[in-house]
């Protein structure tokens, strides 16, 4: 699995963003990228992930142009953790830890057996099988995150985004995630 960027440049409107940026990642690599707030990190993110496809220069997934890779494929490459996440809908942890693994069943399929063991390995991952019945709403901003981490290993994708994935977790919550993401590249 690799992550090829070459001369990516987006802006929003007249305002440059990212200018020429270059990089390649491999498999098995655990890659932090660092730098102040506002300088297009999450822009960059938005990008690999085919959420912003308005850019120069070229992005590749496995040898795929990111642009032209379907939404079901893509989800099956790449996992998304972001920032911040306020859901319009209140679901339980558990089924948004199982909206993980859309990708694996057809569009008129509903999640089967395979999946909801998915779902409660990765929440037994985090340690956050105390939650599973509780409304996603109604945990707290690092109880989110951490069942957004949940949501992404569930889907079983090979490679994992994380934006700002420590930022609202206590210290010992943080240093759990930080010790799955050492687990997880190997």
């Amino acid at each position: 699995m690799s992550i090829s960027v070459q001369n990516l440049k987006f802006r929003y409107g007249v305002r440059p963003i990212l200018d020429d940026i270059s990089f390649e990642i491999t498999k098995n690599e655990l890659v932090a990228l660092l730098g102040p707030n506002g300088v297009g990190k999450s822009t960059l993110f938005k990008c690999v992930l085919g959420l912003l496809k308005k850019y120069e220069g070229t992005i590749k997934l496995n040898e795929y142009d990111a642009k032209t890779i379907k939404e079901k494929e893509l989800a099956k490459l790449i996992a998304y953790i972001p920032q911040s996440h306020s859901p319009v809908y209140n679901f339980s942890v558990f089924d948004m830890v199982l909206m993980g693994t859309t990708s694996q069943v057809s569009n008129i399929s509903s999640p089967g057996p395979k999946q909801r063991e998915l779902v409660m390995a990765s929440l037994e991952r985090m340690g956050i099988t105390h939650l599973f019945n509780r409304s996603y709403n109604f945990i707290s901003g690092g109880e989110r995150q951490l069942v957004l981490i949940s949501r992404a290993l569930a889907q079983q994708a090979k490679i994992l985004v994380m934006d700002e994935p420590t930022a609202k977790l206590e210290y010992g919550n943080q240093m759990r995630v930080r010790d799955q993401i050492k687990s997880l590249s190997k």
